[in-house]
């Protein structure tokens, strides 16, 4: 990725519905040398797509839980039965298998603690291979950046 590549990156990222003309005016290209970049970045991977972002408690989802999870059991057929099982979760919007303890973070999203309490009680409680887990809360969001920074070459 060149230089106009990483601005055009840049740009999608803070306003992905900018149209193809705003884009190109805003790096310097014409709109068909830039139309052509972005499908590059498209098919490379580069860009793997779009979204609206959405106010968590608008949408029912402004109680969110961080979840650290240690697995009892650590052989494939029980982890891949856990990340099988977390997928099939809509409340849990994030999930990473980490090195060390904890074996896994969630991020759950729900209305409120008591749908939490139930959510907690039936379904991660159940989960395959879980030894232990710990639920805090979030107080305050002090930053939310979508996307990631785009490093400088």
């Amino acid at each position: 990725m060149d230089k106009t590549d990483r601005a055009i990156l840049a740009h999608l990222m803070e306003n992905g519905r900018l149209a193809n003309t705003e884009l190109a005016d805003l790096v310097g290209l014409s709109p068909s040398p830039c139309l052509r970049r972005v499908r590059q970045l498209e098919n490379s991977g580069v860009i793997t797509g779009y979204h609206a972002a959405a106010n968590p408690t608008a949408i029912g989802r402004g109680f969110h839980v961080l979840l650290t999870v240690e697995m009892a059991v650590q052989d494939k057929v029980t982890i891949e039965a856990f990340e099988a099982a977390v997928t099939e979760l809509d409340e849990v919007v994030h999930c990473l298998r980490l090195f060390g303890q904890p074996d896994y973070l969630l991020w759950v999203a729900v209305p409120d603690l008591e749908t939490y309490e139930r959510f907690y009680m039936a379904e991660l409680t159940g989960l395959p291979g879980v030894a232990r887990t710990n639920s805090q809360f979030t107080m305050k969001t002090i930053k939310s950046t979508p996307g990631m920074p785009i490093p400088s070459p």
